[in-house]
């Protein structure tokens, strides 16, 4: 008979073997669509091309495995753009999501009010009802943009929310992404939500860049997701996004319904499971883990689903 402990050794090093034959394409943003699939296989996990995605990706695959439902990983397929059309053509059955990117993305209806989850998540499920995909429960982590300082000068300044920012912005200079000066949500939507006027702007295109930036004092804001691992034990302070700009990023699966029929409850009950438990201080944690210890996606993806007793522990 086959213990417990034995089982899931095989499991993970089946899951482990999968990880490490598909992460060829992770990080390419021009990754190869999945191969067609035949009717009764695995149930195929993929993620976005970032760690996230894919730590998110193995967290769930292995909530299947635990559940009894066979699984593999599909780590990095690619940009929304790859993932989304082969979910709908049921090349990969589960997507780790997030409400607001996802509804963009798919040109939502106006007046959607895209802070709001239980909008967002009411609008994206009619939206993909049409390619036969459905959408589950929301976790409570949200990535988002936001704002972030030095503690020292949240002390100093007073800054909790990014309304407070108000009477010190048009003396600060502000950090982010390449692409913030255009995109809706960044730099035109502080001005436009916040009133924010940053006298200059520098280009930083990765959150290490940016936290650097803060530390050096060569930036005095940075827009930083809100997962980031830099966040995690650090000298960083996130500024509330008090006025709702930001769409919600709540992580939501995403299921294709022939796998959704194909299992059932069991299939969705054991995704819900790990999204009600799933916190914005999760991530990052896990995200510091494996971005700055250099853990695997899953072996963070394992001890995380073990401190919620999702699967036993280790002996």
């Amino acid at each position: 008979m086959v213990t417990r402990g034995l089982w899931w050794r095989r499991a993970l090093l089946a899951a482990a073997a999968a990880l490490g034959l598909l992460t060829c394409c992770a990080g390419g943003a021009q990754a190869a669509a999945p191969p067609p699939r035949a009717p009764g296989t695995a149930i195929v996990v993929a993620s976005f091309n970032f760690r996230e995605s894919e730590l998110l990706a193995a967290i769930y695959a292995l909530a299947l495995l635990q559940a009894g439902i066979p699984a593999r990983l599909q780590p990095g397929l690619g940009p929304r753009e790859l993932v989304q059309p082969a979910l709908a053509r049921g090349r990969v059955d589960v997507v780790p999501e997030y409400l607001g990117a996802a509804l963009a993305g798919l040109e939502p209806a106006a007046g959607v009010a895209m802070s709001d989850p239980v909008a967002v998540r009411r609008e994206l499920a009619r939206a993909l009802a049409r390619q036969d995909v459905r959408v589950l429960q929301p976790a409570p982590a949200q990535n988002q943009d936001g704002l972030m300082v030095t503690r020292a000068t949240a002390a100093r300044l007073r800054l909790r929310t990014i309304s407070d920012l108000g009477p010190f912005a048009s003396r600060m200079v502000l950090g982010g992404a390449p692409e913030c000066p255009q995109r809706l949500y960044c730099l035109p939507g502080l001005r436009r939500v916040y009133g924010l006027q940053f006298p200059a702007f520098v280009p930083l295109a990765t959150e290490r860049e940016r936290s650097g930036a803060l530390g050096q004092g060569a930036v005095d804001v940075a827009v930083t997701d809100t997962t980031s691992a830099h966040l995690a034990g650090s000298d960083l302070v996130l500024l509330a996004d008090d006025r709702r700009l930001q769409p919600a990023g709540n992580i939501v699966p995403v299921v294709g319904a022939a796998a959704a029929a194909r299992y059932g409850a069991r299939l969705t009950s054991a995704l819900d499971r790990v999204s009600a438990r799933l916190t914005t201080g999760d991530l990052i944690f896990l995200n510091s883990r494996i971005t700055v210890d250099g853990q695997t996606a899953l072996t963070g993806a394992r001890a995380w689903l073990e401190r919620q007793g999702i699967l036993p522990g280790p002996g």
